[in-house]
């Protein structure tokens, strides 16, 4: 392959993580009530993801297969590219673990944090983002914002 192919791929690779369209599809599972889980998805598609949407009632039992622990469970579950996603997590944290590909299976902004991405009210303290699933299965902070 030559280089002008390398450079276009590398700069098509950039483009599918950080611009506008990204490649990976995000599926967001949510209490059919809930509607700062919508909100959320409608932030993430205004940083340019691809948001599909599912109503459900078995959220605990989507989290207890994907191996989300408890202290660290968010108000959605989100599936992307090989990961779970909990919560209202910042686009800054998702970009981060779309292009580092860390050795985890996944992140957690927990509970609803007030000002948090799709939450209304106002952030009291810096969102701390922590990781779980890892290879010495210990939590810890991925991102803070």
């Amino acid at each position: 392959m030559n280089c002008l192919w390398r450079i276009a791929i590398a700069a098509i690779a950039t483009l599918a993580v950080h611009g506008g369209a990204l490649a990976q599809t995000f599926t967001l599972y949510k209490n059919p009530e809930c509607a700062c889980c919508e909100y959320h998805a409608q932030y993430l598609e205004k940083n340019g993801f691809k948001v599909e949407t599912h109503a459900t009632h078995d959220l605990p039992l989507i989290k207890r297969e994907r191996g989300v622990p408890e202290a660290l469970a968010g108000c959605h579950t989100i599936l992307v590219d090989g990961y779970v996603v909990e919560g209202h997590v910042p686009v800054g944290a998702l970009r981060k673990l779309l292009a580092e590909r860390p050795p985890i299976k996944g992140i957690s902004l927990p509970g609803m944090p007030l000002g948090s991405p799709g939450m209304s009210g106002e952030k009291k303290a810096p969102f701390q983002i922590m990781t779980f699933g890892g290879t010495d299965q210990r939590s810890t902070v991925f991102w803070t914002e």
